[in-house]
This record gives structure tokens, sequence and C-alpha cells, in this order.
């Protein structure tokens, strides 16, 4: 295997980008070399086969899409109630449509883990992890709600980043005067997290 981190790491942006606007089923090896903008054969020297690339586009994606540290820290700073989730959930729709391509590649690998029972196993687990480490980050902050708080949160924001990724039209005017997805983010998390 070829040990450029360089290289490697533009192919698994540009596996990124190919899963993002051509599913799973369009992810080749070619399709990503082309992505990438390299000789054609050059995937094949740095991963072992598909599993191995989806692997590390899911390893990598936890890394791109993670929070800024700085603006954690500096929210962290504020009274710790619902008005802080808020910005907490604010922050994390910022980050998905301000990388709508790496938020739509996990959506593809949640579809491709339904097909590929390697994924399926691999991803969960990190999908699991993730959420794990919400409630954990969501105790010790000393947030408002428990563990049930940060699950139904995150199902009813997972869902809302789907429709705006992928639908955005679907939730307009559904609910008179709500505006989606700002002021509908306002409502999930007025709804679901206890006043402190």
């Amino acid at each position: 295997m070829a040990r450029n981190p360089e290289r490697r790491a533009a192919l698994v942006d540009a596996a990124v980008a190919v899963l993002a606007r051509e599913g799973a089923r369009g992810l080749t090896f070619r399709a990503v070399d082309g992505e990438a903008a390299v000789p054609v054969g050059t995937a094949s020297n740095y991963f072992t086969d598909r599993d191995d690339l989806l692997n590390q586009v899911d390893a990598h994606l936890h890394t791109r899409l993670a929070p800024d540290p700085a603006v954690f820290a500096e929210l962290l700073t504020r009274p710790k109630d619902r008005s802080l989730v808020l910005e907490f959930m604010r922050d994390l729709l910022a980050r998905a449509t301000g990388d709508r391509t790496g938020y739509l590649a996990l959506f593809e690998m949640r579809l491709e883990a339904t097909r590929r029972p390697a994924l399926r196993a691999s991803y969960t687990e990190s999908v699991r992890g993730d959420l794990e480490q919400g409630m954990a980050f969501h105790r010790a902050a000393g947030l408002p709600g428990g563990d049930e708080t940060v699950t139904v949160l995150y199902l009813a924001v997972l869902g809302l980043l789907l429709e705006q990724l992928t639908l955005p039209g679907v939730l307009d005017g559904v609910l008179p005067g709500v505006t989606v997805p700002d002021e509908l983010l306002e409502r999930i998390v007025a709804t679901i997290v206890p006043e402190a």
C-alpha cells in the first residue's frame, strides 16, 4: 500500500465528493481517481478494497465534520440552559449546511451500511459512539435534561438535517409562520429540552 498521507487524504476527500454526488453505487476506484484528478489506478494503491475505502471515509468524516473546539469552548462559558443547547444545535446546523457534501456522504454511508454487513457493524459502532459521546458531553457540561433528552434531540435534528439537505422544500409552510430551518430548530429544542 502506498504511504503518502496527503495523497491518501485527497483520495478520501474525493471519495466523499463521489459518495455525496453519485451515491454508493457510483463509488468506484476509477471515480475516486477521476475526482481527485490522479492517474487511473491510484486509489487501488491506497485502499485494499471498497470496504477499506468506506471505512476510511467514515473515519475521515468524523474528523472533517467535528465541531470547532474554540467555538465549543466559547459556548461553554455561557449559562447552562436550554438556550445554550439551542446554540449547540445551531452550530451543528451551520456545519451541516456549510459542508453539505460531507453530510450527504454520511447519509449515503447509512444507506450503504444496510447492504454491507461489515460496514453496518463498523458504522453502527461509529454512530453509536458519537451518540454516547454526545450524551457524555451533555452530562459533563451540566446541560438540562439527560440521556433521553439527548437521544430524542438527536433523532429530531437528524430528521431536520435529512430534510434540509435532501428535500429542503418539504417542511416549508408545514407549520404556518415558522421558518425552516431556524425557527423549526428553536421549536425542536424548546419541545424536547427541559428548562434549566
